[in-house]
């Protein structure tokens, strides 16, 4: 079940990061979905270093280390698979 989670709250935190960032990101939704995740796992070690991992009630200082680290990684992400892409299609 713990997968399931991360799946659907990376998908969540990859789309709210995709619709944050300003412009066009090109790259594909099964690959925003593994930042979001990605974003979370960073958020989630964020929350624990900072000390409020778990707090009573609902977490939102942890959720806004997620959405901020997810933001973060569907942006040098996104950098980084167009110019993967890019290269790709210039060969």
């Amino acid at each position: 079940m713990g997968w399931l989670w991360a799946i659907i709250v990376g998908f969540v935190l990859g789309l709210l990061a995709k619709a944050i960032i300003p412009g066009k990101q090109h790259s594909p939704l099964w690959l925003t979905t593994v930042f979001g995740i990605i974003g979370g796992i960073i958020g989630n070690a964020l929350a624990r270093a900072f000390g409020i991992a778990s707090t009573p009630g609902i977490d939102w200082g942890r959720h806004v280390l997620q959405l901020v680290a997810a933001v973060v990684i569907v942006f040098l992400g996104d950098m980084a698979y167009m110019a993967l892409r890019g290269n790709k299609q210039r060969a």
